[in-house]
């Protein structure tokens, strides 16, 4: 446990949101059935709570926009110097128009939440409301990618492809984005006015101008005042792949923690969870603030 002189120990609190169907009124008849997801949120939920932290689980049609948005509220409020705050999704990745101009493929990624999507200019907009000194780590299980069908399934030994794709389908995207584009061009222009562009990093901008060597991390810090980790379950060309329990990442990191046996810091659990998956699916790892000390830190540490 980390402690700051002069100040209670720190606290740990997390988030654990997983969704094995979507409701087919806010998806235009698309309920996106995955197997794994709840299951994912739960395993992990028993982690933190293993670790000393305390967690809240939304599954499926509790995991809604409003529940998620005041859950990573609440945490932002609470939380203080040398606190840490888990988040984890398992579901599908979807995909809106860029309407703000942050993005090169004019993409904005998505996480699909039971009744709407959110959005990535969302999410790391939330994060920014932490404050100094909190460490944030999210473990994202989910696709998004403007190209992601070009990747190909996993295979068995035998050959066949098998498992299910956490990506929502392009034409669904399509058609939920039309009949939605109001609302969700709202929101990416308002989080743009809120926070100014300047203020809040690009998950895709960072990910581009980081490099992680031999353990050694090289952070892109910009205006994020809380020490972000995430930990994404492929490459933004690549997609997610359910199971039959677990989804694959939460299956390999699972097993690379094995109980609490893993003794690395995070980019030590990051290569072993990478190395553990086929070349299909390749976990990204993204650092936002000022991390140095956080990502050497061992997973999970409160």
């Amino acid at each position: 446990m980390v402690e700051i002189k002069g100040r209670k120990p720190a606290r740990g609190l997390s988030l654990h949101i997983g969704l094995n169907t979507v409701s087919a009124a806010a998806y235009e008849g698309w309920t996106g059935p995955l197997a794994a997801c709840e299951n994912d949120a739960n395993d992990l939920a028993a982690l933190a709570r293993k670790q000393g932290m305390k967690p809240t689980v939304l599954l499926t049609n509790k995991a809604t926009r409003a529940s998620t948005l005041r859950h990573l509220r609440s945490a932002a409020k609470s939380l203080r110097r040398g606190d840490l705050f888990f988040l984890t999704f398992s579901g599908h990745g979807g995909q809106v128009r860029d309407v703000t101009g942050d993005e090169a493929d004019k993409q904005d990624e998505t996480w699909c939440l039971y009744d709407s999507q959110l959005i990535d200019d969302e999410l790391y907009f939330e994060l920014s409301r932490f404050v100094a000194g909190v460490r944030v780590l999210v473990l994202s299980d989910s696709c998004h990618s403007g190209t992601v069908t070009r990747a190909r399934l996993p295979e068995t030994a035998a050959g066949a492809l098998t498992a299910r794709s956490k990506m929502m389908p392009l034409e669904v995207g399509r058609r939920v984005y039309t009949q939605h584009q109001r609302f969700y061009d709202k929101v990416q222009t308002d989080i743009a006015q809120s926070a100014g562009k300047a203020s809040v990093a690009d998950p895709d901008a960072v990910l581009s101008n980081l490099s992680v060597t031999s353990g050694r991390v090289n952070a892109i810090v910009r205006k994020f005042k809380a020490a972000v980790i995430l930990i994404s379950g492929c490459q933004d060309n690549q997609t997610s792949m359910d199971g039959d329990h677990n989804g694959a990442f939460t299956g390999q990191l699972l097993q690379v923690w094995n109980l609490g046996a893993f003794n690395g810091n995070y980019a030590a659990f990051h290569a072993a969870i990478r190395a553990a998956l086929p070349s299909t699916q390749t976990p990204n790892l993204y650092l936002l603030g000022d991390v140095g000390t956080f990502v050497a830190q061992r997973p999970f540490t409160v």
